[in-house]
């Protein structure tokens, strides 16, 4: 929309009805108190502003809207019939006007800058957004690095140090100690590989090379195995299954990279649900011929902002940066596995009401791609 600036109903009125009938939306202001009001309401992508007017002038008004972050970059056009000296002209770029033309005018040149300026506009809006958007996601690539050296560091050490007591229990013949040593450093190692493999699955996804070795799989076996992966991690936490009878049922997707999404999943409930132990894993047949799959826990919560987040990469959600470990890449890679398999991720979650996080196939894919395509 068009806002069309001058003290005399007569011009607005003229304008008006010439740049309607070439296709423009308008809005009309007799003065400059009316029109920094209406600009503060309404957005607009072009003024077009008489220079003389009672009160506030074309010039003071320009500055002015020129000073809001929120409308600086409305392009303005000066339009005026008595101060057309090269003086005026120059205050009128100054004031922040695009351009300055003096009446009477052509309307169709008039109309030709307010396309060109309209069209320019837009471009620089993009470029901007385009720049901040850039901007953004290298200082979450350089918060992610700062936080992967720590997290890759952790383990490293802890496992120098439990090495390093189980060689000395070991000339101290302490044998259950070096035993002890020995199955605490193997965690602290799996840990450092579960964050290496991660680092490696997110740079194949980077370079759209992360591949699927699709085939036809049990459902109800593929969930058994998942279970039984996660318990050997977590033996004190109860896993309750419900849904559907997956009897029979089969799949087609990569088995594996499937398994590695709902270990995620289920890790993180785990992880997020401290004073709980309990996790339900639950399998619904959905109308459309997909399958879902569902991690309910009973943890902290997240927000509805959070939420719009969680599957970006780099991301890690505010309250949990520092208390739990983790590259914030795990739900990232868990997104681009499902969107190979022509599936959809989502979560619903309330803080301190737990969350539940899914993930969807289709039943009978028409193809899954080997991988990611190039762009």
């Amino acid at each position: 929309m068009i806002l069309i600036v001058d003290d005399k109903p007569e011009n607005l009125i003229a304008l008006s009805k010439a740049l309607e009938g070439r296709g423009f939306q308008t809005d009309t202001a007799l003065s400059g108190e009316e029109t920094l009001k209406k600009v503060l309401k309404q957005a607009y992508e072009l003024i077009i502003l008489d220079v003389q007017m009672p009160g506030m002038d074309g010039f003071e008004v320009a500055e002015t809207i020129s000073s809001y972050s929120k409308t600086a970059n409305i392009p303005i056009i000066f339009l005026s019939a008595v101060n057309i000296s090269k003086e005026f002209i120059t205050k009128g770029y100054a004031s922040g006007g695009k351009d300055y033309l003096v009446k009477p005018f052509d309307t169709d040149i008039l109309v030709l800058k307010i396309q060109t300026f309209i069209r320019l506009n837009a471009i620089q809006q993009a470029l901007q957004a385009e720049i901040q958007k850039r901007t953004q996601a290298e200082a979450k690539k350089d918060e992610f690095i700062s936080i992967a050296s720590h997290e890759l560091n952790t383990p490293l050490t802890s496992a120098k140090g439990y090495l390093q007591l189980a060689e000395m229990s070991l000339k101290n013949q302490q044998t259950d100690q070096v035993q002890m040593y020995l199955e605490r450093s193997g965690k602290q190692l799996n840990k450092l590989n579960r964050l290496v493999t991660e680092l490696l699955d997110a740079t194949k996804i980077e370079s759209n090379k992360l591949k699927l070795a699709c085939k036809h799989f049990s459902v109800s076996s593929f969930l058994e195995n998942a279970i039984n992966n996660i318990h050997q991690s977590y033996p004190d936490t109860k896993i309750h299954m419900q849904g559907v009878d997956l009897s029979g049922l089969s799949v087609y997707g990569d088995e594996n990279r499937l398994e590695q999404v709902l270990l995620n999943y289920i890790s993180n409930a785990i992880k997020y649900a401290p004073e709980s132990n309990e996790v339900t894993v639950e399998s619904l047949l959905l109308p459309d011929e997909s399958l879902q799959i569902s991690v309910i826990d009973h943890g902290i919560g997240i927000s509805s902002k959070e939420q719009q987040q969680l599957f970006q990469k780099y991301y890690r959600v505010e309250e949990s940066d520092g208390k739990f470990q983790g590259l914030g890449m795990g739900l990232f890679i868990c997104a681009e596995i499902i969107k190979l398999h022509k599936g959809a991720v989502g979560v619903k979650s309330d803080l301190g009401q737990g969350s539940t996080f899914y993930f969807r196939i289709p039943l009978n894919p028409v193809t899954v791609e080997s991988s990611i395509s190039a762009n």
